[in-house]
């Protein structure tokens, strides 16, 4: 029992970091559960997003991109502008 409260206390201090990033509420939660509460790699996945996203790609194909790429940046934009 010590232990599952160490890991929920753990995802809420990242989560926390996240949203004081700016990210929002919503997106901090999907990326957190689709990279099993990795931090680092849900802080990637979101900042990825955010670029993509300025750069005029729709969410659902950045995310669904993001995922198949492994969060490679590259790679990712590669097959965002063959979309």
């Amino acid at each position: 029992p010590g232990c599952l409260l160490l890991q929920f206390l753990s995802y809420l201090g990242a989560c926390d970091r996240l949203l004081k990033q700016g990210y929002e509420e919503g997106q901090v939660e999907e990326a957190m559960e689709m990279f099993q509460y990795s931090e680092k790699k849900a802080a990637e996945f979101l900042r990825l997003l955010a670029q993509f996203n300025d750069m005029g790609f729709q969410q659902h194909e950045i995310k669904e991109v993001l995922l198949l790429c492994g969060n490679q940046r590259e790679r990712a934009l590669e097959e965002l502008v063959m979309k």
